[in-house]
């Protein structure tokens, strides 16, 4: 099934977003309001060639294996590409079945290097690579004196990868970095480790919230502890959970988030409807959710809905997206086609206005 059909009736688009437990559903919830309101807006200046786009949503509760069931039963669907993901493991199994078969994949929000094992037409992915953020966020925490670090990791390739990347661009520079295994230690222990280690960060390579959150009241609460920093470099901080159950006790922990330091005029406009449809502020992935879409209905305006020519439109995207404007190419030792020059932040929320959010470092 190369050529989905509609009939005059839609132009389907899958979407794989983690709604439940144990995926972060905060993030999922952000993704699909980005996705809905520009399906919305799509469909309300006319749709695809007068076909309304159809938004078919599974949830992938953070499952590699409900995933690719989900891309399978959507490719049977006739859809005209997959959308979303946020969780990178759950993505990269999503990426691999769509390659299988045949089926234009955009990647919104998962940032692992190996989406996929070989190179492939058929994936683009709109978030920066997981190596291009976590070495900017590495020479931030060398920027501010932090050489000897700590990560508390749970077993996943996810964090793994985090953890080779720090380590790596650390000892280029002197600095050095001692892994922390969740699977083995509680909260209180951990602060022992970073006595005994003398690092001056740690870093959470950890679920959110849990155990994060009970790392952060721990760290935050040990008194030989008091100068070191708390940073999670994936993101949990961002999110309106963590600041309800840690309040003052988790700003000043900074994180990489993909915003520039300005948004374009759509983005400007974008915020202010995604905020009524979420009632609080978009995170980043609410904006990654938005420009997914709004590249998939440029494609298929452009190029039809038949599958391998939507893959072939790859290379010749050039969407003014929310965040500025959106390109795909080749970089190396990425195998599907990257928006390179997405926006890369370093924030932390303001310890005097956790609500607020600083900006830390841009590249």
């Amino acid at each position: 099934m190369n050529t989905p059909r509609t009939d005059g009736a839609s132009v389907r688009i899958g979407a794989l977003v983690p709604l439940t437990r144990p995926g972060w559903t905060e993030a999922g919830r952000h993704l699909l309001a980005g996705l809905e309101l520009a399906v919305s807006e799509v469909n309300e200046a006319g749709g695809i060639d007068g076909s309304p786009v159809e938004l078919v949503v599974r949830d992938t509760a953070a499952d590699p294996q409900r995933a690719t069931a989900a891309v399978d039963e959507l490719a049977g669907l006739g859809v005209a590409a997959v959308a979303g993901e946020y969780h990178s493991v759950v993505a990269r199994t999503a990426a691999a079945r769509a390659d299988a078969l045949g089926l234009p994949f955009l990647c919104s929000s998962a940032v692992l290097d190996a989406l996929t094992e070989q190179p492939t037409q058929w994936v683009a992915r709109l978030s920066p690579p997981q190596s291009r953020g976590w070495r900017l966020y590495a020479d931030f925490l060398l920027g501010a004196g932090h050489s000897r670090i700590a990560v508390a990791a749970q077993p996943s390739v996810y964090w793994a990868a985090g953890t080779r990347i720090l380590r790596d661009h650390l000892a280029s520079r002197g600095g050095t970095l001692v892994e922390l295994d969740m699977s083995a230690l509680t909260p209180a222990a951990v602060c022992d480790e970073l006595v005994g280690h003398r690092a001056t960060a740690l870093l959470l390579l950890a679920g959110h919230p849990e155990p994060s959150v009970s790392i952060v009241r721990s760290v935050r609460r040990d008194q030989r502890l008091a100068e070191v920093l708390i940073g999670a470099p994936a993101g949990q901080p961002e999110s309106a959970e963590w600041a309800a159950l840690l309040g003052d006790d988790g700003a000043a922990v900074p994180f990489l988030r993909y915003l520039p330091e300005r948004l374009t005029p759509l983005g400007t406009r974008v915020e202010t409807a995604l905020r009524e449809r979420l009632a609080e502020a978009p995170s980043f992935v609410a904006f990654e959710g938005y420009d997914t879409i709004a590249v998939l209905a440029d494609v298929l305006r452009s190029h039809g809905t038949d599958r391998a020519r939507t893959a072939a439109s790859w290379p010749r995207v050039a969407v003014d997206g929310t965040r500025g404007r959106i390109r795909f190419s080749r970089v190396p030792g990425i195998s599907v086609w990257q928006w390179a020059s997405a926006p890369v932040q370093v924030v932390d929320r303001d310890p005097a206005e956790p609500d607020r959010f600083r900006v830390l470092r841009s590249g």
